[in-house]
């Protein structure tokens, strides 16, 4: 085994398959622990604690390890000593460095990595085309034309679900779940006012002072007097709220499990605690936190009138300039395949559809100004913390389903939330980053056929992965290998974080989780 050097956290949990030091020769009697001084390190993911005791037992001397790496190990575990053990039964898994290799001791069965084989997604290679998808559209009012997408509406008596997209895109970024999941559930995708292929079909503010001129202008919105039917129009969360309530009522006609991914997640959490009685359950897939710069008129009627625009039509002068500047910059198809690169952990994702249909909206000529009404949209009545306190409050059941690789949206984000609820279960995907549901849609779909299992049982089937009631206090690990639609295999980590885990457990469990992957992927 390669040299663990100390300035990564020492893991606790192993890969089963890669782990030769679960011998019964490291017993807890037989096994030394790597001191310093007077302090031992020692972990238990099976106890959900990890605690710091002092122990006399003579230390262990170790070569090749530079000390003051050591002690900065040793600093960020210092709280340990502070933090209450929670004994669940009996028995610790402990490590040690001997000779600068790290070692294990009694690692009960529950704490190894198993892997479980899911199912892959329907596709032409395999016969299975899955379910139809039906492009459509809903005339909310004169001139908000909605665009969504459906599947699985021959499945009259199963579950409704309904997928609300990030900033950017439309219901198309959840094709993966339409198909695959349309083949159990009625699914739904809608597009936001404002996004996708719900912009307008008319110039919401045309311009009437070039009436001579020959060319019409390329940009809607930017003229100097807005239409009757866009005159309070803003492209804000209250509005696409509102879009979901109408949506939910007049086309579905009952409630719904609604999975939000990014500025969708914050959607989803905002129009289940407005409309509780209209939501079986939310799905959180890398929510945004927060959303909106400018004070809500209504929650702060005095600082919003201290701002002289906020998102209306027509765009002031000055705003058109700066939304002509920024456009011009995000709107370039070699800069929005960066930010594709970004928001994707695993770059041998296929994002060309992704891609290519970003290109068609960001063409429309009403994108620049609806672009320009979402960034200056006041912020929502309620923040995201107080969305979840609602919904907490009146039983709201919610999933949170997080890639662990989102350069924006990063886990603590999920794990506040989870910290906010912590029945709610939480699955950390990895690699994975900010769109989880496209970049490992089987994970995804495997997780959330589960939990809506789950609760549409009532409980008499299992949470995903939680086959054994003592796991549901408790963080894991799973490995998910399914096949690609190409063909190759993959396999993704999947971290469970259990109900009874405090903030402290949490932050260790990272440290360590992410020393065992630097460790393993050395071997």
């Amino acid at each position: 085994m390669e040299l663990l050097p100390l300035n990564h956290p020492v893991p606790c949990d192993f890969c089963s398959s890669n782990v030769k030091l679960l011998e019964n020769r490291f017993s807890l009697q037989q096994s030394k622990f790597f001191h310093c001084g007077k302090r031992k390190i020692s972990s238990s993911a099976t106890k959900s604690f990890f605690s710091q005791r002092k122990s006399h037992q003579p230390s262990y001397e170790i070569n090749n390890l530079n000390e003051k790496e050591g002690n900065k190990l040793l600093s960020i575990l210092e709280g340990l000593d502070n933090q209450n053990s929670i004994m669940t039964g009996d028995g610790t898994c402990n490590y040690h460095v001997v000779d600068g290799n790290l070692r294990l001791k009694k690692v009960p069965k529950i704490d190894q990595t198993e892997k479980i084989v899911i199912p892959t997604l329907p596709n032409d290679s395999n016969g299975n085309h899955g379910s139809q998808i039906s492009s459509c559209y809903w005339e909310w009012k004169p001139k908000f034309s909605v665009h969504y997408e459906k599947s699985g509406t021959k499945n009259i008596s199963a579950p409704a679900v309904l997928f609300l997209p990030g900033f950017g895109v439309g219901a198309f970024h959840y094709e993966k779940q339409l198909k695959d999941l349309g083949r159990d559930y009625r699914v739904w995708a809608v597009d936001f006012l404002g996004q996708g292929m719900s912009l307008p079909s008319e110039d919401p503010a045309p311009c009437t002072h070039n009436t001579n001129s020959e060319e019409p202008l390329t940009r809607w919105g930017f003229g100097n007097e807005s239409e009757p039917w866009a005159s309070e129009l803003v492209y804000s969360v209250d509005l696409w709220r509102d879009q979901v309530q109408h949506f939910v009522e007049q086309v579905i006609g009952e409630p719904v499990y609604v999975v939000g991914n990014s500025l969708g997640g914050f959607v989803a959490m905002y129009f289940a605690a407005c409309n509780p009685q209209l939501v079986k359950g939310v799905t959180l897939l890398n929510a945004t936190p927060f959303w909106g710069f400018l004070p809500n008129p209504i929650r702060s009627p005095g600082w919003s009138r201290v701002f002289p625009w906020a998102g209306t039509f027509p765009l002031p002068l000055s705003v058109r300039r700066l939304t002509e500047l920024i456009w011009r910059k995000i709107s370039e198809p070699s800069n929005i395949k960066e930010i594709l690169k970004q928001v994707y952990a695993d770059h041998s994702t296929k994002v060309d559809k992704v891609f290519s249909r970003i290109i068609e909206i960001v063409q429309h000529p009403a994108a620049a100004a609806s672009f320009a009404s979402i960034m200056f949209a006041p912020r929502g009545q309620l923040s995201f913390q107080e969305a979840l306190s609602m919904c907490q409050l009146q039983n709201v059941p919610i999933c949170l389903m997080y890639g662990k690789d989102d350069p924006w949206v990063r886990p603590i984000w999920g794990r506040k939330v989870k910290h906010q609820l912590p029945q709610a279960p939480y699955y950390e995907i990895s690699p994975a980053g900010h769109c989880p549901h496209d970049e490992v849609p089987e994970v995804v779909n495997y997780l959330l056929r589960g939990w809506i299992n789950s609760l549409e049982s009532e409980g008499s089937v299992s949470l995903p992965l939680l086959e054994e009631p003592e796991l549901s206090e408790k963080i894991f690990s799973r490995e998910l290998e399914y096949i690609r639609e190409e063909g190759t295999q993959k396999s993704v980590r999947v971290r469970y974080f259990g109900s009874k885990i405090s903030s402290w457990d949490q932050l260790v469990s990272s440290l360590t989780s992410g020393a065992a992957k630097l460790l393993f992927n050395g071997r």
